[in-house]
């Protein structure tokens, strides 16, 4: 790479960690080129991208972000940065899933929302439902209330009607 290429690969890399709401860092040493490509096409179909890039790009990209310059350690050896744009549980899942399938993947560490992941960090993020599964959740849990208390009024009246039903029938 010439000096031009790796300025644009810096810039690129900046604006991705600048942008992204959630980012994770993987060691891929030992994994084939197939696994990779398995990889990326997963992350890819959640919305994610998998970056690779030489560590001193990344430590320089890093650099001069003030939220990220906590992963500036961790950015050594063979690594990767996976970039989750909105579904940061689904990238999650995917990288625990496929780094308990291929012991050479390593989840090193994530950083989600300005907060630091370890490893187990990143697992119990990648056991959490998805946002729709949550905003049905919440949708359920706030309608509740409102549900019984409609059944309630319901049956109310339908007890009045029965009790008005047996006053006519005594009448007649």
């Amino acid at each position: 790479m010439n000096r031009q290429q790796k300025e644009t690969t810096i810039q690129s890399l900046k604006e991705r960690f600048s942008q992204s709401p959630a980012t994770f860092v993987i060691g891929y040493k030992g994994l084939s080129v197939v696994q990779m490509q398995d990889l990326r096409s997963q992350v890819r179909n959640s919305g994610g991208d998998l970056k690779i890039a030489k560590g001193r790009l990344l430590k320089r990209a890093v650099g001069d972000l003030e939220d990220e310059k906590t992963l500036a350690p961790y950015l050594k050896n063979q690594i990767g940065v996976v970039f989750a744009s909105d579904e940061a549980p689904a990238i999650a899942k995917i990288l625990s899933s496929f780094a308990k399938d291929n012991a050479a993947l390593e989840l090193v560490v994530g950083q989600l929302d300005g907060a630091l992941l370890d490893k187990q960090g990143i697992v119990r993020i990648a056991t959490l439902p998805s946002k729709d599964v949550l905003r049905a959740q919440l949708c359920g849990t706030l309608q509740a209330p409102i549900t019984r208390l409609v059944f309630g009024l319901n049956m109310q009246l339908i007890q009045l009607l029965l009790v008005l039903k047996q006053v006519a029938e005594k009448k007649k």
